[in-house]
């Protein structure tokens, strides 16, 4: 009868314990999930806006080329003074 105590209470803190390492553990890994995912988040909004800077220069350019191109049709003096 002395004994019963002993085990039941080793019982008890070796499986709350158990559970108190796993959950730490869950949440930490959680946690770290949750940092790769904003940083995966971060790569493609920067990706986006740098296709769109891409896309904008480019339609820039050739709205140029377009411009300079339809003056020297129209014949335009184009020459700075």
């Amino acid at each position: 009868m002395d004994w019963i105590p002993i085990v039941l209470v080793t019982f008890k803190v070796l499986v709350l314990g158990t559970g108190m390492f796993f959950a730490i553990k869950w949440h930490y890994d959680q946690g770290k999930k949750e940092k790769e995912e904003k940083e995966m988040e971060k790569r493609a909004v920067l990706r986006a806006a740098g296709k769109v800077a891409a896309v904008f220069v480019l339609s820039l350019l050739g709205l140029l080329l377009f411009t300079f191109f339809l003056a020297r049709k129209l014949g335009l003096d184009l020459t700075f003074p």
